[in-house]
């Protein structure tokens, strides 16, 4: 992922906050075998300290990629629009000279994965997933030994991705003059189609974090 100066995470607390703010949905790249394509999962996940937690069914065919390259890449997703050419067009030009772009958040995480195949370490893997995804605890007991989980774990397997790099990128015209940041996000609020409020946010906030880009 290429990331241009003024797109970079302005800290580790940014990206995490954003991950932590409910996006727990992303996409497992695995490298194929020898002249293969690779392999990409789309999936959700749960954190904790230093990893990611994915549990996936068994006949999916990301298992033998991993078992011969357990160096995989998770990439999360989010807050994205795109923005046409006339709202970033330079001052004193016509509006058609404006160039378009995309705007995103993505955080790639670079992992080594751990097969979690054992019965209880796989109904422990679920017992995390469950207290965030249902934190309520509406649920019947995560046990290997009683139904209805106990039957079901041998057709599921579970990935601890053991996290070794993290890049992010925020994407929002941050070197642009706070002017031009304010009137695309103004643009986008009042277009409000698909991700383009939260993309607003997302432009706003950082805007008020860096002001005018300086390199």
């Amino acid at each position: 992922m290429f990331i241009q100066p003024w797109d970079a995470g302005l800290d580790e607390a940014e990206w995490q906050t954003w991950i932590a703010e409910g996006h727990d949905f992303g996409l497992l790249s695995v490298n194929g075998l020898s002249g293969q394509a690779p392999v990409a999962v789309p999936t959700h996940f749960t954190s904790e300290t230093g990893h990611l937690l994915v549990h996936l069914a068994r006949p999916n065919p990301v298992w033998t990629a991993i078992e011969h390259d357990p160096n995989v890449l998770f990439t999360v997703f989010g807050d994205y629009a795109f923005i046409p050419g006339p709202w970033r067009a330079k001052p004193d030009t016509p509006p058609t000279d404006g160039v378009p772009t995309s705007y995103y958040t993505a955080v790639q995480f670079t992992c080594r994965a751990h097969i979690v195949d054992d019965p209880e370490a796989k109904a422990e893997l679920l017992r995390r997933q469950m207290a965030y995804f249902q934190p309520d605890g509406d649920h019947a007991p995560i046990s290997a030994e009683q139904p209805p989980y106990g039957r079901m774990l041998p057709g599921i397997r579970g990935l601890r991705l053991e996290v070794t790099d993290v890049r992010a990128k925020f994407k929002y015209d941050d070197h642009k003059p706070v002017e031009h940041r304010t009137a695309v996000a103004d643009h986008l609020t009042e277009r409000g189609q698909g991700l383009d409020v939260p993309t607003a946010l997302q432009q706003r906030r950082r805007r008020d974090r860096i002001g005018p880009w300086k390199p």
